[in-house]
């Protein structure tokens, strides 16, 4: 079916948080969408036989059904396969691609992937997919990660104005108790209003996928400007972050308020079932509020989280009732009320949207006043609702062409 499509196709051819401060002014005309889509399975973890893209203006109901049968790009330049797992900002897309010897800086536009700048790796080098980051302004982007033998975290500060590095190093940070090895990535983040760095992350007793944590996850507070761990704190609320292995590369885990407190999705494990929690970690200070939790009654997994403004977040979690596996129809949407710590399916016409398939997936975008919500349901093509964070009415957008894996939704600025 891949070979079908790639020969059919023209090879030529973001929310607000303190990590992604975009313009308040920002309209429609200042955007489009890139709606990535995989062949033979769900993407992600470099699964699927190919990640193909393509460049919407408008995800609106009178858009014409997205297919990329004949008009799209796969995600690739040369030799080089690029992943969905990708640093978006701007008009750019940032990532270490799967030769794994270089940061590169690319752009999809005109149904084409060009490369636009560059830079070898020189002390410190990364794996695809496998490094968290944080964006310091506009122009100063910190990637990091645990070294080849996961003993240390490295750290590498780009310029992507031009693609240089400007400093990397190592961070004074000690395996937790009883552990061999870091996680691979874990979470980075810059809170803006507290002037620090904060990384989640934890130990294992071995590398690879039957290492097994070592203890609850940790919480390092950094130094933006030298880097130095001011404070290394054991977290005693939940388990694990929502994303552990591919940072925020493929799901956003992270948010904040308007007075710079943090959030963070997480699970632990109780009775067979990943239950998710919602923790705040308030301006300022170095462990979480143990008197908060923005997701009780958790039915599983917390996966995804973005703040609307006005304590509104937008969530996707699952029903772990319903189904653990990557494709199953358990997964649904709901706006969370972060003061009164209640939440609320998303409906449409009255009626709570259905399931979704797509555990491993950002499908939604927050933008101008509007949250985008990718669904993949059971009987009906994929289709984005739109929501008015205003409002709270919910209209139905675009609808997307079976026979495809409907994975990531990025909203890009178009060039001026």
């Amino acid at each position: 079916m891949f070979m079908v499509i790639s020969m059919a196709l023209s090879f030529n051819a973001c929310s607000k948080d303190n990590d992604h401060d975009d313009d308040d002014d920002t309209t429609a005309a200042d955007y489009h969408f890139d709606v990535f889509m995989t062949v033979g399975k769900h993407g992600g973890m470099n699964q699927g036989d190919g990640t193909i893209v393509k460049s919407v203006d408008s995800l609106t109901a009178n858009t014409p059904m997205i297919d990329i049968q004949n008009d799209g790009v796969e995600f690739r330049s040369g030799s080089n396969v690029y992943s969905m797992e990708a640093i978006v900002r701007g008009k750019y897309y940032y990532q270490v691609p799967s030769s794994e010897d270089r940061f590169t800086k690319l752009q999809v536009a005109g149904n084409s992937v060009n490369v636009i700048q560059e830079q070898p790796f020189v002390q410190n080098t990364y794996k695809v997919r496998s490094y968290t980051n944080a964006w310091l302004n506009d122009s100063t982007l910190i990637i990091l990660a645990a070294n080849g033998a996961a003993d240390e975290i490295i750290w590498t500060r780009l310029n992507t104005n031009n693609m240089k590095i400007l400093t990397e190093g190592t961070l004074d940070l000690p395996l937790p108790d009883g552990a061999t090895v870091f996680n691979a990535s874990g979470i980075l983040t810059y809170n803006k209003e507290a002037g620090k760095l904060y990384y989640f992350y934890f130990g294992k007793d071995k590398s690879g996928r039957t290492g097994v944590k070592t203890s609850q996850f940790l919480i390092a507070v950094i130094n933006p400007s030298t880097m130095a761990v001011e404070h290394n704190t054991l977290n005693t609320l939940a388990d694990e972050m929502a994303g552990s292995a591919y940072g925020e590369l493929m799901q956003s885990s992270v948010m904040y308020d308007e007075t710079g407190n943090l959030y963070l999705a997480a699970f632990s494990d109780v009775d067979n079932m990943e239950q998710g929690h919602l923790l705040r970690l308030n301006k300022g200070q170095s462990d979480f509020d143990a008197g908060y939790e923005g997701f009780p009654n958790a039915e599983g997994k917390l996966l995804t989280i973005q703040y609307l403004g006005n304590g509104k977040a937008l969530a996707y979690s699952r029903n772990d009732a319903a189904g653990k596996a990557i494709d199953s129809y358990s997964h649904y949407y709901s706006i969370i009320n972060l003061n009164t710590k209640t939440r609320e399916r998303l409906k449409y016409n009255g009626q709570e949207i259905p399931y979704s398939g797509g555990r491993f997936a950002q499908r939604t975008v927050v933008v101008d006043g509007k949250a985008y919500i990718g669904v993949t349901t059971k009987d009906e093509n994929p289709c984005i609702y739109i929501y008015d964070i205003a409002t709270g009415n919910v209209e139905k957008g675009v609808e997307i062409a079976e026979g495809y894996f409907f994975d990531m939704l990025r909203v890009v600025k178009n060039n001026e």
